[in-house]
């Protein structure tokens, strides 16, 4: 997942709006969104390649998701895959998000992420680059591939846009004006890029909220909206390979605290 612009507790319906882009190379194999044979807690889409997600949900009510951070000149091959830390939050009923994310072993020892971690009504952002594990508060926030809210271009124009909308529809959520939004295409002026060492070029193309290229773009939107009952409506569009749009309804199973 290389993009999510997300509100918390800034919707009287749903305290939790998240609307998400994956980005990856096309020919890494992938499924798209399904209850998990191996888990049958967990609905989210699966990397094949290194068994973990990017963005999920479990019939308990719990979300999340997580974004890589740019930094290709300190990648190591030999990390452990960074989706598995999205399924075990997923599957680890017992373990508030803090607790959790305390939990980690190694943590240091994987590629750079940011973590979206959501439980009992409660949201919090961890991220291994920065030590930091932050509980938030209500608000409208981006993280995309450098810690949460950089003031990247794409962030910046999601969360104006998702704003927006949530100042427009007070009693429901458009779900499909953010997707199409998602499918923005929009590439900012080289003045407003960020130097992330990548040069020019890559910088150009990694821009836009939605990005095209031969080998490399985004794979699927994702729209998740959990509402004051704790009843997610999951919504997955997937670009490439096995194309077309899937919604899952999850009943909430868990109070959520006043």
């Amino acid at each position: 997942m290389c993009l999510i612009i997300f509100a918390y507790k800034a919707h009287p319906k749903y305290p939790l709006i998240v609307t998400a882009n994956r980005d990856e190379f096309y020919e890494r194999p992938t499924q798209q969104a399904h209850w998990w044979k191996s888990n049958p807690n967990i609905l989210a889409g699966k990397d094949l390649k290194g068994g973990g997600t990017w963005l999920g949900v479990s019939k308990s009510g719990r979300f999340a998701a997580l974004t890589n951070y740019r930094d290709l000149q300190h990648i190591r091959a030999d990390a452990p895959t960074r989706g598995t830390l999205v399924t075990q939050f997923l599957e680890q009923d017992h373990l508030s998000a803090l607790q959790y994310i305390e939990g980690i072993e190694n943590d240091e020892a994987y590629n750079g992420y940011n973590l979206l971690l959501y439980e009992n009504d409660t949201l919090v952002w961890h991220s291994n680059i920065s030590g930091e594990s932050r509980e938030l508060k209500a608000g409208v926030y981006g993280v995309s591939n450098a810690l949460l809210d950089t003031s990247w271009p794409k962030v910046e124009h999601g969360k104006d846009f998702l704003k927006d909308l949530l100042q427009k529809n007070k009693d429901t959520f458009e779900v499909e004006k953010a997707f199409d939004y998602l499918q923005n295409t929009l590439k900012p002026s080289d003045q407003e890029l960020p130097d992330t060492g990548v040069g020019i070029e890559l910088e150009r193309l990694l821009s836009p909220l939605f990005i095209q290229s031969p080998k490399y773009g985004t794979r699927s939107s994702s729209v998740v909206l959990v509402d004051t009952k704790g009843n997610i409506r999951f919504e997955e569009r997937v670009y490439q390979g096995a194309q077309g749009s899937r919604v899952f309804e999850v009943k909430g199973v868990r109070g959520q605290k006043s």
